[in-house]
């Protein structure tokens, strides 16, 4: 029986555990990648840990989410994150330089390597037919330090494309359709390998697209097969030496098999609040447009806004719309600066913003109260574009661009016959933003800068034998890491001071949280399925663990925050019936009896609501490693006892 590419990849990076599905398996990495507002919590343990040069074949930092400058938070951040990556071995992407995922896709990206990154997004690397995971800083971390990274064995889901895309339609509306097919729960604990005679017709930047918005799936991670076309992409990038050839066997057998038609999709768009809430734009009709926006790691390509601007050029923006328009790198940037499209982009009315995630994350551009924003980029949660009320739609840079001139929703092949757009023979290459790390011989002289906002990672203990507190939060399906714990402008610049951060932890759902905890100095949070879907940020597992949370008791987790709770120490338990969700209220107070012994035997859980007098079993979402570490109060705990 053959492998699968992924198959391929895993086996080749092996280092402990068996290719048995559901069983945890620990992986070589040779790349992992940072962005600030993750990356000055990651670097702080990974100084923690006491290792002191990276042993990762790659390690990258950038600047890309934090770049609007209000105060002194965030460039001290930059500060220190540039001084810790020069110290210990680590290069440098310097504000300017680009979205991580997009500069990454273009100048560091290896078809075959295993690469992880503190941002839920590097699955794009999937487009080069890297395997590429979104993880926790704490997990970059320890990968930097050489250890292993720890998933559980995925299943094999192949999505089976065939014909080609028409005029006007894209590879946004690519995985749009796989969203509507598989939703937001669909791809938790797979692998997405795109395979079929339609992968031919989809350039890398296409490919980069469609893996980039498999983490709106709950994959693992997604990946294409490495073959000429990816071979004339790494060319085009003075790369080709790079470049190996990686297509599953023929034999291959996957667990699961979706077959899309590209010649048959149409323009799609995601509706509010979620990106699997996915219509066709004719469906949707003429919607009265306020704002768009084009960019993020998902459609910042030259390709997409090549298109943007031959839609554009000679046009002018609806007089009712604001249109914003973010390059993904300045490499991108730079090209549509000599080439006049830039010019076709500013003469319409865009405003250009710089190389950076930007609106994506609510940094800036939020839309006008009650706003309907028509967005490239690769979530909708509600409130994370800023505006409580904010209206916003997934769309592509087709149909962005086409609605922007027009003022309403517009379906692009509306517009006429489509001007050809084709990628470069070559690119412009352009490294000079990229900081290289002092060489080892010199990494002592290097003085590592912290500014006052910087705070010590949370102190971390060793499970109790039980936990007694409140349920003092309850929530239902589809809580994402933005509920938990927001981004945006306000926010974001305090991503390396959790004592702060504390104060807005779950304030989307319940402003109050903050102050239950500390007035009851610790808790339990009841949640629905799929809880903690969205972005890897491990704050959304830190900022409780400071709060005194000491379990999540769910009907379902995400992969990745489900991993964080188990490195902050925070306990992930599932009911063993899903019913017994409707017995627990806010504020009763609950028991977890012998719960160490329990999660050191793998033996029942028993949990008691000692305001009902009643009790239910529940079980915990850990691997025997993560037990260990759950044990220890969590990974860097762990990780210290083990070099002991």
């Amino acid at each position: 029986m053959g492998l699968t590419l992924a198959q391929k990849i895993i086996k080749n990076h092996l280092v402990s555990g068996e290719m048995t599905v559901g069983s945890d398996i620990g992986l070589k990495i040779d790349q992992t990648l940072t962005q600030d507002a993750t990356g000055t919590m990651a670097y702080l343990e990974f100084e923690a840990m006491g290792v002191p040069r990276v042993k990762t074949e790659r390690s990258v930092a950038y600047i890309d989410h934090n770049t609007l400058q209000t105060g002194f938070e965030n460039a001290d951040d930059h500060r220190f994150i540039q001084s810790v990556a020069k110290k210990h071995g680590i290069w440098f992407s310097r504000p300017g330089n680009g979205i991580c995922h997009q500069v990454h896709l273009e100048r560091f990206g290896i078809p075959g390597k295993t690469l992880i990154g503190s941002d839920s997004h590097t699955p794009t690397g999937g487009g080069l037919g890297m395997l590429a995971m979104g993880a926790g800083g704490l997990d970059v971390a320890v990968a930097m330090g050489g250890g292993a990274y720890y998933i559980t064995m995925p299943k094999m889901l192949r999505v089976n494309l065939t014909g080609k895309l028409s005029p006007w339609v894209s590879a946004k509306d690519v995985i749009l359709k796989v969203l509507q097919i598989l939703s937001v729960k669909g791809g938790v604990g797979k692998i997405v390998e795109y395979a079929g005679e339609g992968v031919k017709s989809l350039t890398v930047p296409e490919r980069a697209t469609i893996t980039n918005m498999g983490a709106e799936l709950g994959a693992t991670t997604s990946i294409f097969p490495s073959d000429e076309i990816t071979f004339d992409f790494m060319k085009a990038q003075g790369r080709e030496a790079d470049w190996v050839a990686l297509a599953s066997d023929p034999d291959a057998v996957y667990d699961e098999e979706i077959a899309i038609n590209l010649s048959e999709l149409v323009p799609m768009a995601a509706c509010p609040h979620s990106p699997d809430n996915v219509k066709s734009v004719d469906e949707l009709g003429a919607i009265k447009v306020d704002q768009v926006c084009i960019g993020s790691c998902t459609n910042s390509s030259y390709l997409d806004l090549m298109r943007v601007a031959a839609v554009l050029k000679g046009k002018t923006v609806h007089p009712d719309v604001s249109l914003s328009i973010a390059p993904g790198s300045k490499q991108v940037y730079n090209m549509l600066a000599q080439n006049g499209a830039l010019a076709d982009l500013i003469g319409a009315g865009a405003r250009i913003l710089e190389c950076a995630c930007g609106p994506c994350i609510g940094m800036g551009q939020s839309p006008n109260s009650n706003g309907i924003s028509l967005r490239t980029f690769n979530r909708n949660f509600e409130g994370r574009s800023g505006t409580a009320d904010g209206q916003v739609y997934l769309v592509s840079p087709e149909t962005a661009a086409a609605s922007a001139i027009t003022g309403v929703l517009t379906n692009p092949q509306t517009l006429g016959e489509e001007a050809p757009v084709t990628l470069p023979e070559k690119f412009l290459i352009n490294d000079n933003m990229v900081v290289a790390p002092a060489p080892e011989s010199e990494m002592d002289q290097v003085e590592v800068l912290r500014g006052p906002n910087i705070k010590e990672f949370p102190t971390t203990e060793a499970l109790e034998d039980t936990i007694t507190a409140k349920a003092l939060l309850k929530v239902g399906d589809n809580i994402t890491t933005d509920h938990i714990m927001p981004a945006g402008a306000k926010i974001l610049p305090y991503r390396s001071n959790i004592p702060y951060l504390s104060n807005f932890c779950f304030a989307v759902c319940d402003k109050e949280f903050p102050a239950r905890c500390k007035e009851y100095g610790q808790g339990i949070v009841i949640g629905g399925a799929n809880y903690g879907q969205g972005s890897s940020r491990e704050h959304a597992a830190l900022v409780p663990l400071y709060l005194g949370v000491k379990a999540v008791i769910a009907k379902s987790f995400a992969r990745i925050h489900c991993a964080n709770l188990a490195n902050a120490g925070i306990i992930p338990l599932v009911f063993k019936n899903e019913a017994d969700y409707d017995t627990v209220d806010q504020m009763d107070e609950l028991q977890l009896p012998d719960i160490r012994s329990a999660i050191a035997g793998n033996t029942k859980i028993m949990v008691k609501n000692l305001t009902r007098g009643t009790e239910f079993e529940a079980e915990a979402v850990l691997s025997d490693r993560q037990r260990e570490m759950v044990l220890a109060g969590g990974l860097l705990n762990y990780t210290r006892e083990q070099s002991k």
